[in-house]
């Protein structure tokens, strides 16, 4: 055999892989297109859905029809194409998911296949549980800190107010002021929706912590014992978190922070089961020497004592 054909046979399988990997992400970009068009057909009922804490909010404040505006012609379409891109990528995340388990698949060993499978379930299932928690409880509580501040109830009272005399009354009159402004809340579509699209995302990144940590852990990167001793360290990067993603509210602040170090906990007590499995799987196939491990540890105590 020449080295031209070697060449060529060790090109082969590169560019089988290469054709395979087309084929994959071909099948996930049309099941992203299918789920944007799907999704679309809901965005109208999704999109209320995503306000209803505000719409909650500002009926709490006073105003007895609450109303969000757009500035643009343009801006309300978009809002609810960006409404179904979001959602008809978490429609199509399975058949995505599919697609990336089959491409993969191949080159593991079996012990991995059942290593990498259960992960690939439960990241779906922890985001759609953070982006739940960010709707239904981190979202109402940012909205009644943020528009706690503006005077709604005023200026509804004053157009609902009877108009004068020589004006008929289905037609709202504002009252003359003679002194100051009135400063309320009209909101906009694109911007409450943003507001609350970034609550969900970053919960649901946040509830990621301890899948990526059992997966770390269950490759040999972190052990339980390590994440234990940086546990300081997490705490206050958590509270810087949870300062960068909430609003200024300590209440919002301490849920995020409770929420997101009870998961890290939780990561140390997963990580911590991986590394028994791993632990007495050594010892039965005979690679594990108790013996060795425990002078190993002696010796790690009596380093830690004299430094």
């Amino acid at each position: 055999m020449t080295k031209t054909d070697e060449i060529e046979d060790s090109s082969a399988p590169l560019i089988e892989h290469l054709a395979e990997l087309r084929t994959r992400l071909i099948r996930s970009v049309l099941a992203f297109i299918v789920g944007i068009v799907l999704a679309f057909i809901v965005a109208e009922p999704i999109l209320q859905f995503l306000v209803q804490p505000i719409e909650a909010t500002l009926r709490e404040l006073g105003d007895p029809s609450p109303t969000l505006q757009y500035t643009s012609p343009q801006e309300y379409l978009f809002t609810l194409f960006r409404i179904s891109m979001v959602f008809g990528f978490a429609l199509a995340f399975p058949v995505i998911s599919y697609q990336l388990w089959r491409f993969v698949a191949p080159g593991l060993y079996k012990s991995e296949k059942g290593a990498f499978l259960p992960f690939l379930v439960a990241s779906p299932f922890m985001f759609l549980l953070g982006a739940a928690f960010a709707q239904f409880v981190v979202t109402p509580l940012a909205m009644q800190f943020f528009l706690g501040f503006a005077d709604v109830s005023s200026i509804f009272a004053n157009l609902l107010a009877p108009a004068a005399n020589d004006v008929p009354e289905e037609i709202i009159v504002v009252p003359e002021t003679t002194e100051g402004v009135k400063i309320t809340f009209f909101g906009k579509v694109n911007e409450s929706l943003d507001i609350t699209l970034k609550f969900i995302l970053a919960f649901g990144l946040c509830f990621q912590l301890p899948v990526l940590l059992t997966l770390m852990g269950k490759a040999g990167l972190v052990s339980a014992e390590g994440l234990g001793a940086v546990r300081k360290y997490a705490m206050v990067g958590i509270l810087v978190l949870a300062a960068l993603v909430t609003p200024p509210d300590v209440i919002t602040q301490l849920i995020l922070f409770v929420v997101v170090y009870g998961l890290y906990e939780v990561s140390i007590f997963l990580v911590a089961r991986v590394e028994k499995k791993r632990e007495e799987q050594l010892r039965a196939d005979g690679y594990y020497d108790d013996e060795e491990a425990e002078a190993d540890a002696d010796m790690m105590q009596d380093y830690d004592e004299t430094k």
